[in-house]
């Protein structure tokens, strides 16, 4: 997951692994992040990432993280799920003036393309990619 992995377009629903550790490309589950973890999927991403900022505390986190899961499993390969806690990555909640949790944003090459806070579940998540992903 933290190596660079060139996989033809036409490949990515054969569910790819990587060529140095042979994990999934894209697990059936989200997976988690950390602040140079995220800069380099920011970095060298081809795929839209859509990442989950939450914090263990946080009430509708926990309740909203099944559903992100499952549209996860309904999106792959489209796009990257990942999961990012703010409470043990606390530079990141600064540097992407998150103010409130759960909040999903959406990034394309490395750019934010749209941010969504509060609780959502699966059919809102889907829609909401939908709407925010062309093409």
């Amino acid at each position: 997951m933290n190596a660079e992995n060139r996989i033809p377009v036409a490949r990515l629903a054969a569910r790819p692994n990587c060529g140095a550790c042979k994990a999934a490309l894209f697990p059936d589950a989200p997976f988690e992040l950390d602040e140079a973890k995220l800069n380099r999927h920011l970095k060298n991403d081809d795929l839209p990432l859509l990442v989950d900022f939450w914090a263990l505390w946080c009430g509708p986190c926990k309740m909203m993280a099944p559903m992100f899961a499952e549209a996860s499993k309904q999106m792959s390969p489209q796009l990257r799920f990942a999961k990012l806690d703010t409470e043990q990555h606390q530079n990141v909640g600064g540097r992407f003036q998150i103010r409130g949790i759960p909040l999903i944003i959406l990034f394309d090459r490395g750019k934010e393309v749209a941010r969504q806070a509060g609780a959502m579940n699966t059919g809102q998540i889907v829609g909401w990619i939908r709407q925010h992903l062309k093409g």
